[in-house]
């Protein structure tokens, strides 16, 4: 499997230079209404994403608790500590928005799709990849947004809980439970149209990264840094993602799981989902000048996750393929 610059990624680059050189439509008061639009997209994506989670697959392979505890603890426990540190080591040379930026990198869930999709390229834990995907979604609706009330608390920012609770049940955790609930009704219809729906899934965050960007050059956050910023979110993402990825797979030999079962628990414990936090982050930290900045490390960690997983994928398949042919 190998990696692949897709038109989600270029869009990616697209929609950030037009934030950059029209940024008024998606700023706030724009005639694209961001305010509406930012609310009405998030509440999409998480429908379809709710469609789309085969809640029933989470009966495949539930009692393997090792792995399912690693996954889970690289995911929400190893991964904010190590956001910690970031925080803590970097308080002279890095801005705060992006120090931010990365500990809610550190603090979101994995990904479904890509995480799936690798462990079957790589011969991996399948029914395992999908429990634990699948679980840590639905653990971030909670645990993300915990983690980022402590790290803003704790850091002296102004952080309203009450009105962040109230936007996550509305607009993100109703979405989800609707399009759960759909399933019997819309799921045979979703699973023949899924690359439509696919489609319709991307062209909505691109949107949510586009007003993001666009308010924060409109309100001028970029003039405040130079193009050191960029470099900056480029080495921190690739030293995390790198440590990440060597804790999973120390941890695993560690804990005596079986081939499959490391692969598709570095997978699942080393990706971050760009789908979900993209428009979480709108949620969480609401009209914030400076969103576009704390998602640099994210839209930085998403292309980089996929790229090096599709090498290992690749490795991983054939070494697979030479010992059964040994065999």
């Amino acid at each position: 499997m190998k990696f692949k610059f897709d038109w989600f990624m270029k869009g990616m680059l697209v929609a950030v230079a037009l934030a950059f050189l029209w940024p008024a439509p998606g700023a706030q008061g724009g005639f694209l209404q961001p305010e509406l639009l930012n609310k009405a997209g998030i509440a999409l994506v998480f429908f379809l994403t709710g469609l789309g989670l085969p809640l029933a697959a989470l009966k495949d392979g539930a009692l393997r608790w090792k792995v399912h505890l690693l996954i889970q603890a690289c995911t929400f426990l190893i991964s904010p500590a190590l956001g910690w540190l970031l925080l803590k080591t970097s308080g002279g040379w890095m801005s705060a928005d992006l120090q931010t930026g990365f500990f809610y990198l550190c603090a979101l869930p994995s990904t479904v799709s890509s995480s799936v999709a690798l462990t079957i390229a790589a011969r991996g834990n399948v029914p395992v990849a999908v429990f634990n995907a699948t679980l840590s979604s639905l653990l971030g609706v909670v645990l993300t947004p915990f983690w980022m009330a402590w790290q803003l608390g704790s850091s002296g920012s102004s952080f309203a809980v009450g009105p962040v609770i109230i936007d996550l049940l509305l607009w993100l955790v109703m979405p989800l439970v609707l399009g759960q609930l759909s399933r019997p009704l819309l799921g045979a219809w979703a699973g023949r149209h899924k690359a439509r729906l696919q489609i319709v899934d991307r062209l909505t965050i691109l949107t949510l990264v586009y007003t993001s960007f666009a308010d924060t050059v409109q309100q001028g956050v970029w003039s405040r840094h130079g193009p050191l910023i960029l470099v900056e979110t480029v080495v921190g993402s690739a030293l995390l993602f790198i440590i990440l990825l060597a804790f999973t797979r120390l941890l695993g030999r560690w804990l005596g799981l079986n081939t499959e079962d490391r692969i598709a628990a570095v997978f699942c414990g080393s990706k971050k989902t760009l789908a979900s936090g993209v428009p979480m982050a709108h949620l969480i930290f609401g009209a914030n000048p400076a969103l576009g900045l704390i998602l640099m490390p994210i839209m930085i960690y998403h292309p980089l996750q996929l790229a090096v997983g599709g090498v290992l994928a690749q490795r991983w398949a054939a070494r697979s393929d030479q010992a059964r042919a040994d065999a």
